[in-house]
Order: structure tokens, then C-alpha cells, then sequence
């Protein structure tokens, strides 16, 4: 993937990809469990979910980002790396879309769909966590992904052509921000639908999951037909910016329509 070399262009595009990830099946699942147990457990905290366990994962990003700007005058990211990660993105986003798909049309229609992750299920131990420093461990565990690690080591080799160790820790915090926006608004979100579990809610949540299935399937596609066929690679080339900005205005949408859902109705005026 090449980003662009314009500082601005730069930081703009760390922040969305940033947002996008934080729009990741696996984040929304394990904000959504989170969510769910700090309701019970502590419900002062639970709306705060989604921004603790976003603040401790970009911490881990962070980290790496700057370790590997330290390194990146002695190491350079393998040729190999690229196509390895392009196939884990293309087989996780394929499995996590299905999986969501049949939350929403094997749920109970009077239960509300929880988003489905595939990291999410095999820690979901971890979201039994109440402890605002645990939820960010949480968070800071779940960056220790190929996903995670890659992205911040591109973020840092491309920040050592604008000037070291400081544009890298300014794309790591660009890209928290991004992912502490969306995981934000998502776990108060999720608060706030869990507290009503009416019908509107119900069908919010149902909303919810078929955007998550739709958009991962069609971002597995779309990286797949990019690595069969060059002209569309060549065609996507500067178009990142467009391409992320698109995936995250849709589910900003369709969180805009699960809070209409959700919003409540006002009552019928009375007949004289």
C-alpha cells in the first residue's frame, strides 16, 4: 500500500484508517461484551467501554509504531509481508462478514444481535473486566494482531521520510484519535441501546450487523479482486483516502440510524 508523501494528506489518512479500524467486527464485538457486563457490574462505567479499550489498544500502536521507527535505520518490512497481510485481511474480513450474517438471521426476534468477532470469541473471557485499567488491557491485548503490528510498522517506515521519531509518535496518536472517535460513540451507543432492549432497539441492532457483514464481504472482495488483477491495484492507488473515508461514513450512517431508531417516540397528543 503506498500513502502519500504530503505531510497533511499523511496524517488525514492515519486518522481514517484509524476510525476504520476501530469500526472492526472484533472491536465492536468485544465493546459490545464489555458493554453488556458493566451494565450489570458497574453501570456508571459502561458507556466507557468502547473509549477505555480504544485508549489502551492505540497505546500498544503507539508503541510499536515508535519501536520500529527506532529499528527502521537497521530493518526493513519483508516483500512477503504485503501479500501475507493482504490474505489474512481478505480470509478474516470474509469469515468475520459470515459470521455476523448469521447472527442477525439466527437470532431470536425478540433478542437483540450482538456483533460477532472472531478474536473476541476466542478471548471472551476478557470481557468479563469492570476495572477502567483492565478494559484498557483488554483493548491493549487485542493489538497484538499481524493487522495491528503491520500497520503501525507502515505508519513508521513512511513517517522516517518526514523526519524521525516525533512525525512517528504524531501518526500513532492520528491514528488513536481516529479509533477512539468511532469506539467511542460506539460503546455509548451500545449503552444506550442495551438500557431500552425495546423493538426499535431490536431492529437498530439487527441494522447494525447486516452493515458490519455487508461492508466486511465487500472490503474482502475489493482486496481480493485488487490482488488478482493489477489494473484495479494500479486504479486504487491514491484512492485509500476516498476508499476508508467511504467504509466510514456508511457505518457513521448506520449508527446514525440505529440512535433514530432508538430515539424515543413522542407521546400521541390527547383527544378532547
Amino acid at each position: 500500500m503506498d500513502l502519500p508523501n504530503d505531510w497533511m494528506a499523511l496524517l488525514a489518512l492515519v486518522f481514517v484508517f484509524g476510525a476504520k479500524h476501530g469500526l472492526d467486527a472484533d472491536h465492536l464485538a468485544t465493546i459490545d461484551g464489555l458493554t453488556r457486563f458493566n451494565l450489570q457490574r458497574a453501570p456508571t462505567r459502561a458507556a466507557w467501554c468502547g473509549s477505555l479499550f480504544s485508549l489502551g489498544h492505540g497505546s500498544v500502536v503507539i508503541a510499536i509504531a515508535l519501536g520500529v521507527g527506532i529499528a527502521s535505520s537497521r530493518w526493513q518490512v519483508p516483500a512477503w509481508m504485503e501479500d501475507f497481510g493482504t490474505w489474512v485481511s481478505i480470509v478474516f474480513l470474509t469469515l468475520l462478514g459470515l459470521l455476523n450474517l448469521r447472527a442477525v438471521l439466527v437470532t431470536q426476534a425478540d433478542d437483540m444481535v450482538a456483533t460477532v468477532g472472531v478474536k473476541s470469541g476466542w478471548l471472551k473471557r476478557l470481557q468479563c473486566a469492570t476495572h477502567p485499567l483492565a478494559i484498557a488491557a483488554v483493548g491493549a491485548l487485542f493489538a497484538l494482531s499481524f493487522d495491528t503490528m503491520s500497520q503501525a510498522a507502515l505508519f513508521a517506515l513512511t513517517a522516517t521520510r518526514h523526519g524521525g521519531v516525533w512525525h512517528t509518535l504524531a501518526l500513532g496518536l492520528s491514528f488513536t484519535a481516529g479509533m477512539l472517535l468511532m469506539d467511542g460513540a460506539n460503546g455509548l451507543w451500545i449503552a444506550r441501546l442495551l438500557r431500552r432492549a425495546d423493538h426499535r432497539a431490536r431492529i437498530a441492532s439487527r441494522v447494525m450487523g447486516l452493515m458490519v457483514a455487508l461492508i466486511s464481504l465487500s472490503v474482502a472482495a475489493f482486496g481480493l479482486a485488487r490482488w488478482l488483477h493489477t489494473d484495479i491495484a494500479a486504479w486504487y492507488q491514491g484512492k485509500e483516502l476516498l476508499l476508508g473515508l467511504g467504509v466510514v461514513t456508511l457505518l457513521t450512517l448506520t449508527f446514525t440510524l440505529g440512535r433514530a431508531l432508538t430515539r424515543p417516540t413522542a407521546a400521541a397528543p390527547l383527544q378532547p
